[in-house]
């Protein structure tokens, strides 16, 4: 899916922010004052800090009449779908787990719903054409791998009184036939109202299905059935949401005569007007199988200077005081780093940063030795593979040895001939895995294998070589 989009105002009131639990610092300088755990005791102020928290952070684009009271009345049930449509969420799903991530910060409860059911008819929201349906064995297959991620992201022990729920809207639907869903949903919304959602006005010209026409039927009745099941009051998501969301809220009034809210965010654009999370390669995906946590890193690193201030807010869990400070003292390219680091640490853990520090010392810092090169692990040398030229030879070529002359020249091209390869020896520019050849009878051999696949060859500082031995 992602949920949902707005409705009518927006929120104003400021109210304090809580107090939280912290986790350890991990940069003296940046998040010494930084909660990541949800709240373990909150009270009607704590509650109601939601919309504060959201508004100084600028990701409140639209809410429901009502919501800042319904907030305070204690803890609210919220919650964001997710389309299962690809094996991995990005980092643009990312935005709206930051709503969740604060909407349990401030003692309510956060829902990720699946959309199992949804997954399989598909959202026209934002599509020019009719999406390429997945086979069901595709979106189960893509639900668990989803699941798995956001569960590493929210809070679910059981028990914390606001642990993160998961449920599958699937469930919803697998036992309910055609005539059961149009009598009890259908009826209820009428076709001049469907047609002018806007994700279905951009569609009339080039054709919209009867499948992709229902969805907000689906959709919007999620809420009414989520409401029914679990209690769940709230809807969230991104603003391109707002036919769905609005549908939802409309049928829980006429279904049920319920009152129903949503908050939603912007829809979060880079400078240069592209859509966030996407690449020159494509989507920056939170598996790190998909895009490694050294490309994650870099993407924060290489940001447009223009959007720092916009990820600060979306992404980061730093207080208000701690970003404004930062903004005003530090240079860019330091505020960039330590918000690589926050975010790549939170999405792939600690060990991955620190995999991801060596990777980058390996490749940038003059002063990293054979020490720093041997602490990397095989998938870590797979993605420094990624970033630098990584010539192929056979595995059998090392195993029998091999003159480092001719693997330089004829088996790599990284010279190209024997006679420079030579030269470059004599001149003391060639390294092997971070030592100095000092000789032109140097053999290439076994013992020179990292993890029996990778040698790193270097010419000069900047001429960075890892052979991979298939």
């Amino acid at each position: 899916m992602p949920h949902p989009s707005g409705a009518v105002r927006a929120a104003s009131k400021q109210v304090s922010a809580p107090a939280q639990k912290r986790q350890p610092d991990l940069y003296p300088i940046a998040l010494q004052n930084t909660t990541f755990a949800p709240l373990e005791t909150t009270n009607q102020q704590s509650y109601m800090s939601l919309l504060a928290e959201l508004q100084w952070r600028n990701m409140i684009h639209d809410t429901t009449p009502g919501l800042e009271a319904h907030l305070a009345t204690g803890m609210v049930k919220g919650y964001i779908g997710f389309d299962p449509t690809a094996p991995s969420l990005t980092i643009g799903n990312y935005v709206q787990i930051m709503l969740l991530t604060h909407l349990q910060r401030a003692g309510h409860q956060p829902v990720v719903l699946m959309g199992g059911a949804t997954g399989r008819i598909g959202d026209p929201s934002g599509k020019d054409a009719e999406r390429e349906l997945k086979t069901y064995e595709e979106l189960d297959a893509n639900i668990a791998r989803q699941v798995a991620q956001v569960e590493k992201m929210l809070d679910f022990s059981p028990t914390l009184p606001n642990r993160a729920l998961l449920v599958n809207n699937f469930d919803f639907y697998k036992d309910m036939n055609v005539l059961t869903f149009l009598r009890d949903v259908g009826k209820y919304l009428t076709v001049n109202y469907m047609l002018s959602k806007e994700s279905v006005q951009r569609r009339l010209e080039s054709g919209i299905s009867f499948t992709e026409f229902s969805y907000q039927l689906l959709q919007g009745y999620d809420f009414v059935l989520l409401h029914r099941h679990h209690g769940i009051s709230l809807q969230m998501g991104g603003s391109d949401q707002f036919g769905n969301i609005t549908a939802g809220i409309e049928l829980g009034r006429k279904i049920d005569d319920l009152k129903l809210y949503a908050v939603v965010t912007p829809l979060l654009t880079k400078a240069d007007g592209t859509k966030f999370g996407k690449s020159t390669a494509g989507n920056i995906w939170l598996d790190p199988a998909l895009t490694s946590p050294y490309k994650f890193y870099q993407f924060w690193l290489n940001a447009d200077d223009r959007d720092l201030g916009k990820y600060w807010r979306y992404f980061s869990l730093r207080s208000r005081e701690e970003v404004e400070a930062l903004e005003a003292a530090e240079s860019a390219q330091t505020q960039k780093r330590l918000l690589a680091e926050e975010i790549t640490q939170r999405i792939h853990g600690a060990d991955a940063l620190e995999a991801v520090r060596a990777v980058s010392a390996l490749l940038f810092d003059p002063k990293a030795g054979p020490e720093t090169l041997r602490s990397l692990d095989a998938d870590t040398l797979a993605q420094v593979a990624d970033e630098i030229p990584a010539p192929q030879v056979p595995l059998a070529l090392i195993q029998n040895g091999v003159s480092l002359l001719d693997l330089l020249s004829d088996h790599t091209g990284i010279l190209a001939s024997r006679t420079e390869a030579k030269k470059a020896v004599q001149n003391n520019a060639v390294s092997v895995n971070k030592v100095k050849v000092d000789s032109l009878d140097r053999v290439a051999g076994t013992e020179d294998l990292l993890h029996g696949r990778f040698i790193l060859i270097e010419n000069g500082k900047k001429n960075k070589h890892l052979l991979v031995a298939e």
